[in-house]
């Protein structure tokens, strides 16, 4: 398997071109999960490092996301079909009262490059909404993001929901986005605080990590 090949089609965001390859990969007779972890995902964390220290940007970013779930849905039939090891699942949505959503699906888009399974709640996502996806999809980790000032307080208010609801224990519970400091995650009751997506992925992989399969 060409791993540089996967990584110049994937960082300039080709879409055709990365589901070329994947088809081609396929057809040699490389394992699907072979192809997804050390082709696509490792090509992604890469490029990710490249966001991380600021010599790409997020329309780039955007673009080679793009490209990986491209890729992603050539291989989804086969892994589904085989029965793949499910993914760790990740619920993320923006507060309530907030309707700032960019940096949400830039995280979204980074957690599902590195392996994750996520669940985009949306923006204006009450406390209810957050228990019942709780409920319902039992994730390993629960990300909340606010983007003013106004609407940071509903992340305090959320984990305390959560809290009465029986359902903090369950899960791990991170914050982010632009008014939002560590210390304020840590006074919330938050059990960590992603700066920006490259951040958040590395806290999640931390916070749940994936099965070595």
């Amino acid at each position: 398997m060409d791993k540089e090949a996967i990584y110049q089609r994937l960082s300039t965001g080709d879409v055709e071109q990365v589901k070329k390859w994947v088809e081609e990969s396929l057809a040699t007779g490389e394992s699907p999960h072979v192809i997804m972890k050390e082709g696509l995902i490792v090509a992604m964390e890469r490029f990710g490092v490249l966001f991380k220290n600021g010599e790409v940007f997020i329309p780039e970013v955007l673009l080679a996301a793009r490209a990986m779930h491209a890729g992603m849905a050539v291989l989804k039939p086969i892994l589904v079909k085989h029965g793949g090891t499910a993914a760790q699942k990740i619920v993320i949505g923006t507060v309530k009262g907030d309707l700032h959503d960019i940096g949400k699906n830039l995280v979204i888009m980074m957690l599902e490059g590195a392996g994750f399974e996520v669940v985009d709640l949306g923006m204006n996502v009450s406390y209810e909404k957050f228990a019942e996806a709780i409920r319902v999809h039992r994730p390993a980790v629960v990300g909340m993001c606010a983007l003013l000032t106004t609407t940071m307080t509903e992340m305090k208010k959320t984990i305390q929901y959560l809290g009465q609801a029986g359902l903090r224990e369950e899960i791990k519970i991170i914050v982010g986005g632009a008014p939002v400091t560590e210390k304020f995650a840590l006074d919330i009751g938050a059990d960590g605080y992603g700066k920006d997506a490259s951040d958040a992925v590395e806290l999640v992989r931390r916070l749940a990590p994936q099965g070595s399969d």
